[in-house]
């Protein structure tokens, strides 16, 4: 299985949304894991039989990234498995 992964920063003022934007993508761009950190530093993950707070896996397929980046306050970009999972194991122990 082909997967990727992206980071996404939201510049907002909305206090109880997260800036940060982890993703891990299975090769149809569905959500298999991801991590939301929030201005105040915390983060919450979801992934196989996790869920924390407000975060979810979506039932849709991710866009393309051109097309999040086209989105006014959006700035996504491609990062590595490694720099993925370093966040991943940061915030979901």
């Amino acid at each position: 299985m082909t997967k990727s992964y992206f980071v996404c920063r939201w510049n907002h003022d909305h206090p109880d949304e997260p800036v940060d934007l982890y993703s891990e993508l299975d090769g149809d761009r569905y959500e298999l894991r991801k991590v939301y950190i929030f201005k105040d530093g915390h983060g919450e993950v979801a992934g196989p039989g996790i869920e924390m707070g407000s975060t979810w896996l979506s039932p849709e397929p991710c866009p393309p990234l051109a097309e999040i980046a086209a989105q006014a306050g959006f700035e996504p970009r491609e990062i590595t498995r490694e720099e993925f999972e370093a966040v991943w194991r940061r915030f979901a122990g």
